[in-house]
């Protein structure tokens, strides 16, 4: 009852929004405002820029037309810098932090007529504010492709004896234990996993989204502790410019530190934000409603790779990339493939259909909600940010306190 009602409510939602969006707006007069947790040296807030210039050129907007604000942190800031920009007729304001969301749905509020969107947020499905929408991807399923690479490269270091213990090891430093970041390194894991299967992975949270020294720190942390390649959700260089002077693999995230780390950078996953922000403009232009919550896959463009370093990379990564890849697309492979046999365990145990989320993934949204059937767990299809919050076997948590 809880999903026909969340569904009943989504579909209101889009229809009082259609209402007042029906006439549409000029093409020349849409305006776009982007606000952002912090600047270019953050390679998490960096793509959110790139994909916004990106999408005002596919459109053919004019500069004037995109309003981008940098370094508003998660607190009022964030609401009272989207009413400035609804003040300078920006109609549609959108949000990249996981904080600013609160601050958003309340300018949503005071604005009515403007459109709120807002990445990786939980929300919008339940405020009852018909203009706040949320938007992700499922790039569970990049992380996964970049696990496979990470995998492949553990195997060779593997032949050549060159691990630093008995099984492999992947070190991870992640910023908060929330779902989103669960989400990803589960997923990261699980696509080495399918490649290499005696792998293991130990996480180092930071509590920050963007701490250079803190993230630097953590993955030195892990490679001390026998790390044989380093992965991260985290937004700064710090991780990969650890690898770098210890001479350990890599597999970044948002995009490519090629440049920065020529030796030891594999590939990274990305969210490529351009789709959505060329569907926020279309939709509006034409009047039409946004969805209430928007998820990019592989198909939209939206999920995507970095090209790969061959001079890191393991022999034969690429085209094993594109033959997942594939399986990704058809069907035939799950990220979280709860079926097979010691793929993704709990305590010992399956993953069964009764598994929940927990609370803090939006339990009011989960609770009644089948998440685990057809043999897979179905991520990000019930809203679009992740939800998938279980600590599977074969991965250790070195602290947990964020």
């Amino acid at each position: 009852m809880k999903k026909i009602a969340a569904l009943v409510l989504a579909l209101v939602l889009c229809l009082t929004a259609a209402a007042a969006l029906a006439d549409g707006i000029a093409k020349e007069n849409i305006k776009l405002g982007i606000i952002t947790l912090h600047d270019e040296q953050s390679t998490y807030d960096k793509n959110f820029i790139d994909s916004a210039r990106r999408a005002a050129a596919n459109l053919g907007l004019r500069e004037d037309q995109v309003i981008i604000v940098s370094g508003i942190p998660e607190s009022d800031e964030c609401r009272q810098k989207a009413l400035d920009l609804a003040d300078e007729g920006c109609n549609i304001i959108f949000a990249d932090s996981f904080g600013h969301e609160d601050f958003l749905i309340e300018a949503a509020k005071e604005y009515e007529n403007v459109t709120f969107a807002h990445a990786t947020g939980t929300k919008a499905h339940v405020a009852g504010q018909a203009n706040f929408h949320n938007a992700f991807a499922s790039i569970y399923e990049g992380r996964y492709l970049a696990g496979v690479a990470a995998g492949l490269k553990l195997n060779e270091l593997k032949e050549a004896g060159k691990l630093k213990g008995s099984v492999p090891m992947i070190g991870y430093v992640g910023a908060f234990t929330y779902a989103e970041v669960i989400s990803g390194y589960t997923s990261f894991y699980l696509g080495a996993k399918s490649v290499c299967p005696d792998v293991i992975m130990k996480v180092q949270f930071t509590g920050s989204w963007y701490d250079e020294m803190g993230e630097k720190a953590a993955a030195e942390a892990l490679i001390n502790a026998g790390a044989d390649l380093i992965s991260q959700h985290a937004d700064s260089m710090g991780a990969p410019r650890a690898c770098e002077d210890a001479g350990i693999p890599n597999v970044s995230y948002n995009g490519s530190t090629v440049e920065a780390c020529p030796t030891t950078f594999i590939v990274a996953s990305l969210i490529d934000w351009a789709p959505y922000f060329e569907y926020l403009v279309n939709q509006t232009i034409a009047g039409e409603p946004v969805a209430v919550d928007w998820t990019g896959t592989i198909e939209t463009g939206s999920v995507k790779l970095t090209d790969i370093n061959e001079a890191a990379a393991a022999a034969g990564t690429a085209a094993k990339l594109e033959e997942v890849k594939a399986g990704l697309l058809d069907g035939t492979i799950r990220v979280f493939d709860t079926a097979k046999d010691g793929f993704i365990t709990v305590g010992g145990e399956k993953m069964e259909e009764s598994w929940k989320p927990g609370e803090g993934t939006d339990g009011a949204f989960a609770e009644g909600t089948k998440i685990v059937y057809d043999g897979f767990f179905h991520e990000s299809e019930y809203r679009s940010a992740p939800y998938f919050d279980a600590t599977i076997d074969g991965i250790e948590l070195l602290n947990s306190a964020f």
